[in-house]
């Protein structure tokens, strides 16, 4: 599993949003130039990370866009399975339940279960406040993206 551009600016973009949420809402020309991401690129994740609820927009003189809920509800799992789809390492695990011919005899699928399983807690466990969290404890309470 390879993680796509699309996915990291994603998170990106919800980090950048946590961190200045107590500004109210934010310009995506803003949210680029911190980032250094092409405004047009963001342009296309937006409606995705919008129609999912995940951020609220506002048109207009303060328009931009914010988070829809704390730091703390949203899980890099949460945003990556959004912009990535499935983060099953197999194709046979894209599915609930496993329709692949071969599960009953698959002498591999233990692994790759366990890989999934390894994968999905790990990415579920971590919400954007525990990113910035652990990025301001590191670097003494200052944080850049």
């Amino acid at each position: 599993m390879k993680i796509s551009t699309k996915g990291r600016y994603a998170l990106r973009m919800m980090l950048d949003l946590a961190i200045h949420q107590s500004e109210g809402f934010v310009s995506l020309k803003d949210i680029a130039s911190r980032q250094d991401i092409s405004k047009k690129y963001l342009e296309q994740i937006v409606p995705l990370l919008k129609q999912s609820g995940f951020m609220r927009t506002n048109r207009g003189y303060q328009g931009g866009y914010m988070l829809s809920r704390p730091a703390s509800a949203f899980t890099v799992g949460d945003i990556l399975r959004l912009t990535e789809g499935n983060l099953a390492p197999v194709a046979c695990l894209e599915t609930e339940p496993n329709e692949c011919l071969r599960r009953s005899e698959c002498i591999t699928l233990p692994i790759w279960t366990g890989l999934y399983k390894a994968i999905t807690d790990y990415l579920d466990s971590i919400t954007l406040q525990d990113i910035i969290d652990r990025y301001k404890s590191d670097n003494g309470g200052d944080y850049y993206i």
